[in-house]
């Protein structure tokens, strides 16, 4: 496993907008997520119930509040 890497908000952005990454929020708890919601993010939550093979070819970012 390699090591979390801290990227700029740019970088983020530019990832997420050419679907090469995708933007998770830490917080499991909705009400939570949608205090920290960011464009594009999705919760845990649906994180964790989707198949792997949809993000299989793009980064997974994570981020908190």
């Amino acid at each position: 496993m390699s090591e979390p890497v801290r990227l700029s908000a740019e970088e983020v952005y530019n990832k997420v907008k050419a679907e090469k990454g995708l933007l998770v929020c830490a917080y499991n708890d909705l009400s939570q997520y949608e205090l920290v919601k960011i464009e594009f993010s999705i919760p845990l939550s649906s994180f964790l119930q989707l198949n792997p093979e949809t993000y299989k070819d793009k980064d997974i970012i994570f981020y908190c509040a």
